[in-house]
């Protein structure tokens, strides 16, 4: 933690005017992560990912809670506009709201969101939409994988065959 702060500190001192600093990233991992589990589960998840080659920005790796909010704001920010697409976990009852903004902001930004739902917990739209129709709409691949059903694995086999599609054509 000491290594990223020493490195963050400068960086935040710069966000006086509010200016993110874009870090290049295959993907930009957006979900909540307030609780142990969602921590774990999002570690977890990253480390799978890289592990098939991408490069992940977390935000709990980068985000440091003894900075400002504006440098933890700034920090995301440039996460996302560095990312070449987000992956963003929608579970809950209602889809963690930082994670929402972080996915309408990519969206306005042109980047492609994938969406995971991994919670069997039924929400939504009406018929509109399996969840939020917002963010329904706004992504481009939506991976629903209850976890009464699914494991990590096929769950990241899936997110692959996303980025591999949307990455590809990115290019």
């Amino acid at each position: 933690m000491m290594r990223v702060l020493s490195v963050l500190m400068p960086i935040c001192s710069l966000f006086a005017t509010m200016k993110p600093v874009s870090m290049e990233n295959d993907i930009y991992l957006a979900g909540p992560l307030f609780t142990l589990a969602e921590r774990q589960f999002n570690s977890a998840l990253a480390e799978k990912l890289r592990q098939l080659g991408y490069t992940v920005f977390l935000p709990q790796e980068a985000e440091p809670r003894e900075i400002t909010s504006e440098c933890i704001f700034a920090v995301d920010v440039g996460g996302v506009d560095g990312a070449r697409a987000v992956v963003a976990i929608f579970d809950g009852p209602d889809p963690d709201s930082g994670t929402c903004w972080e996915c309408g902001y990519a969206y306005g930004k042109g980047k492609p969101v994938i969406a995971v739902r991994t919670d069997f917990r039924g929400i939504g739209d009406g018929n509109l939409a399996p969840y939020n129709l917002m963010l329904w709409e706004s992504s481009v691949r939506h991976i629903q994988k209850p976890c009464l059903q699914h494991d990590m694995q096929s769950i990241v086999d899936e997110i692959d065959e996303a980025l591999q599609s949307v990455l590809s054509n990115k290019n």
